[in-house]
């Protein structure tokens, strides 16, 4: 089963539809007891950097995430906010994240005259690293929904796993191990977001 972790941070809903849709067996769970049931975690968040390591840290759930993911190497997809609280920290606040990813999430540096932030809408995706993540989405063109200010810049290059352009190229997903995480909302972005969240609960 997938848990949905919910830390009061996240757009829940549409994701439990989007896994219901492609007949994925899905909780949203806020008890350890949940997180500890799940073969598979999601980690989703929307907002900003502090205010969501702050309710992370405030739900009681960081203990027993870490035990899943660090040690018991539980597969976790962190969604655009949960992507970025896995990194060192972040542009957008002072607090540390979680660290499971050697990385920092920094603002586009981008000219607003030339390009509105958030970047917003949808964009083609290059896949950088082979990933079970992405089976049969190699040789075709993947295109997922953005809404976001930040972006990682990852400390090693074999964490990337996918990357897209916005004023210059950016990383847009990871994979170490277990970890992964993207900045795009699969749940947002129709048959690509499916096959993507397929491929998270099926292949891994």
């Amino acid at each position: 089963m997938i848990v949905i972790v919910n830390f009061g941070a996240g757009n829940l809903g549409s994701m439990l539809n989007m896994l219901k849709k492609i007949g994925q067996a899905a909780i949203v769970g806020n008890t350890a007891e949940d997180i500890e049931k799940a073969e598979k975690l999601i980690l989703p968040g929307v907002g900003s950097f502090d205010a969501g390591i702050e309710k992370l840290n405030s739900s009681g759930l960081r203990e027993i995430l870490e035990l899943q993911v660090i040690e018991k190497k539980v597969p976790i997809l962190g969604i655009c906010l949960g992507l970025q609280l896995m990194t060192r920290k972040s542009e957008e606040g002072e607090l540390n994240g979680l660290g499971w990813i050697d990385a920092e999430t920094k603002k586009f540096l981008l000219d607003s005259n030339q390009y509105k932030i958030p970047h917003m809408g949808w964009n083609e995706l290059k896949i950088e690293k082979k990933s079970k993540l992405f089976t049969g989405m190699e040789e075709q063109e993947n295109r997922f929904y953005f809404v976001h200010s930040y972006h990682l810049v990852c400390s090693s290059k074999e964490d990337v796993l996918v990357s897209a352009h916005y004023g210059y190229d950016f990383t847009c997903g990871i994979e170490r191990d277990n970890i992964m995480g993207v900045q795009f909302h699969p749940e947002k972005s129709h048959k690509f977001g499916m096959q993507l969240l397929r491929n998270f609960s099926e292949k891994l």
